[in-house]
């Protein structure tokens, strides 16, 4: 099985999918490793991807999962996968790959992102990300409200993992 985490920036896609993947023993992988220098030196600027710039990202993710898939190794992946089309690219398998939407509102997200350092998305971006984010149906939705590790067992029990 993969999991693919979902959500907007701060939504806590890498640390929940991280404490996810530690408790079920499976690796963990950051949609933002795949992304091209291109993309995080426009992020970095404060410029928001357009649907050009994330399609080759896009294709990276998916050609890791169907590595994973076709290998047979189970794994989480923190992606935004903002837009359906997004995730109908990624989701090669109904029955293998898995969504989890982390939802949040806007100001709890911004408050995550003013808090948070070292990270190359600035806390300008949140805005182009809700402006870009399809929320998903059906499937899997979680409240970041929570405290992480209430969040990822409630994700392990959705999923029946």
């Amino acid at each position: 099985m993969i999991i693919i985490l979902m959500g907007v920036s701060g939504s806590g896609k890498t640390t929940i999918g991280a404490r996810l993947a530690q408790a079920l023993g499976w690796p963990f992988y950051d949609g933002d490793q795949f992304h091209p220098p291109a993309n995080i030196a426009k992020m970095q600027q404060g410029i928001p991807l357009t649907d050009a710039d994330r399609w080759p990202w896009l294709h990276a993710l998916r050609a890791h999962i169907e590595t994973c898939v076709h290998q047979g190794v189970s794994a989480v992946l923190a992606c935004s996968a903002l837009r359906q089309a997004y995730r109908e690219h990624l989701i090669i398998a109904d029955a293998e790959v898995k969504l989890v939407y982390l939802k949040g509102d806007y100001d709890l997200i911004r408050e995550r992102l003013a808090q948070r350092q070292g990270h190359f998305m600035p806390p300008g971006l949140l805005a182009s990300q809700f402006a870009a984010l399809e929320e998903p149906e059906p499937g899997v939705v979680i409240d970041i409200v929570h405290p992480p590790d209430t969040v990822v067992e409630l994700i392990r029990e959705q999923l029946e993992v």
